[in-house]
């Protein structure tokens, strides 16, 4: 996905856990950077989620592994400059077989990683956290 912004912001705003509260998770308990452990929750679920940062490239290359079940996935973030400052933003999510209930989980997985890509580009382009109260629903008590 194109992002009207330059890469450096865009690269902050990425590996900033204040930054990525606004468009991603809901609470880091750190800065991403090179082998770093960290918990990531999320506002959708009641879990902690244990993140293992791997490789940083200044303002073009984030990777990370987290668990998906019994799997450990590596989610790859690259950042390419594009036409008037701009940046592309990719994300790969890597190491499952081909198998059918992967290619289930697949479909799930490509709708999240979408719902990121748009709730990033709101929150870069124009200020607006897309996420915020989105989920709870879920937690209220009725």
């Amino acid at each position: 996905m194109q992002i009207l912004k330059p890469v450096h912001e865009v690269f902050e705003k990425i590996v900033n856990p204040e930054q990525m509260i606004n468009y991603f998770i809901s609470k880091s308990s750190g800065r991403m950077e090179d082998g770093k452990n960290l918990t990531w929750n999320f506002p959708e679920i009641e879990m902690n989620v244990s993140v293992k940062v791997g490789k940083i490239i200044n303002n073009e290359y984030i990777s990370y592994y987290w668990e998906n079940g019994e799997n450990t996935q590596l989610v790859e973030r690259n950042l390419k400059p594009y036409k008037h400052g701009f940046t592309v933003v990719t994300v790969t999510e890597k190491s499952m077989e081909n198998t059918e209930p992967v290619i289930k989980w697949l479909k799930e997985n490509t709708e999240g990683w979408a719902n990121f890509l748009a709730c990033f580009k709101a929150w870069m382009e124009y200020g607006i956290h897309l996420r915020k109260g989105a989920f709870d629903y879920r937690f209220k008590k009725k």
